[in-house]
């Protein structure tokens, strides 16, 4: 054993400096959005997902995806957020959806299995520059739901799709709002 780490163990000194790292910077915490970008928020979160639901039910595929309801946090509360423009919201659903079934494929439903297809699946979205942070759950998602190929296209790519048109068209109505803020 490290003569180091019995000594700073037996002094409480690691356990201190772990606890002490957790106190957290010295920024505050962010304010209150306007009422208008509030509503904002609310209305196009609301018209995006009506729009997906709707889609839904008449088409008769599946389009949803719970993870598009955080999407949506991010496309329409913070539309200028890199993690919210189009390369980002539909590489990383697409590219996390793929990871999952990868995974699944080969590897089977296990605990194990979730833990590695997750964590590729966040490697995968920074090395191709597509992090969105909802599509990490995709890969979970597709574990728990014991997903087959077609998850890729349905509700994946299709209903992503289907979000980013809805938050085109919702953006583009509303005076001052501009999205995306770049494409690729």
């Amino acid at each position: 054993m490290n003569s180091n780490i019995a000594s700073d163990s037996s002094e409480g000194g690691y356990l201190r400096s772990w606890l002490g790292s957790m106190k957290g910077g010295h920024a505050k915490a962010p304010g209150v959005p306007s009422p208008r970008h509030i509503l904002l928020t609310w209305l196009g979160g609301c018209f995006a997902i009506a729009v997906l639901a709707y889609i839904t039910k008449i088409s008769g595929y599946p389009l949803m995806l719970g993870s598009f309801g955080a999407s949506c946090v991010l496309i329409f509360g913070f539309p200028e957020s890199p993690f919210s423009q189009p390369r980002n919201v539909v590489g990383g659903h697409f590219l996390s959806s793929l990871t999952g079934l990868v995974f699944i494929t080969f590897l089977g439903v296990h605990w194990w299995a979730m833990a590695l297809a997750l964590a590729t699946a966040i490697v995968v979205m920074q090395v191709t520059r597509t992090v969105h942070p909802p599509a990490g759950s995709n890969p979970i998602i597709i574990m728990l739901a014991h997903a087959t190929w077609p998850f890729l296209l349905t509700p994946t790519l299709f209903g992503v799709l289907i979000l980013l048109a809805s938050a085109l068209i919702f953006h583009g109505a509303v005076k001052g709002r501009h999205y995306p803020q770049y494409w690729l």
